[in-house]
């Protein structure tokens, strides 16, 4: 059984160390929970990233409830939380009390403008982990590329994307039972 220190640290440690957010936390969550901790296996991480993706509110936090909550329920969801939401908090209020500080430093912002390609990189690299892991292959390549497109240069509503994609999901699936059946 995990032990709620454990589900606390690990969330502290991944709300502490991933600069960007949301999606800059995945590799980190991933190393944390797939592989050192072994909470999930590969599909059931990318099965509640798709849950905490669709989930009100910010993603971080969603991944922290699902995982809390299937490794210790109730008690393992508020404990990861409170591990995942606690630095992130601490630091927002010294930043707030000094950043207007140091705001037109030229070092403070150098350091901005250094943390961005990083950031893009971090949220880039689980592209590819996500892509193998939900066996994008060429013959599906184009429906990820589609949705981007979609939203990007015409600014279709994620939300739609996502209904119609597990519309389109349910139907594929109910199609290829059917052909099996009469195999």
């Amino acid at each position: 059984m995990t032990k709620l220190h454990e589900l606390f640290w690990t969330f502290f440690k991944i709300g502490a160390f991933t600069i960007g957010g949301g999606y800059a936390m995945i590799p980190l969550m991933e190393q944390e929970i797939v592989d050192k901790r072994k909470w999930l296996n590969k599909e059931e991480f990318m099965d509640t990233m798709s849950l905490a993706q669709s989930m009100p509110g910010v993603f971080a936090v969603n991944m922290a409830t699902n995982v809390g909550f299937r490794t210790r329920g109730i008690i393992g969801a508020t404990t990861a939380i409170l591990g995942n939401v606690l630095m992130p908090i601490l630091l927002i209020l010294v930043l707030a009390i000094f950043f207007r500080q140091f705001s037109d430093n030229p070092v403070v912002e150098s350091i901005f403008k250094g943390i961005r390609p990083a950031v893009v990189a971090l949220i880039a690299a689980p592209v590819f982990t996500m892509a193998k892991t939900a066996k994008i292959s060429w013959s599906n390549f184009w429906i990820p590329v589609a949705a981007t497109l979609l939203i990007w240069l015409l600014g279709v509503s994620p939300v739609i994307i996502i209904l119609v994609a597990g519309l389109g999901g349910f139907i594929y699936g109910k199609i290829k039972s059917r052909k099996e059946a009469k195999k």
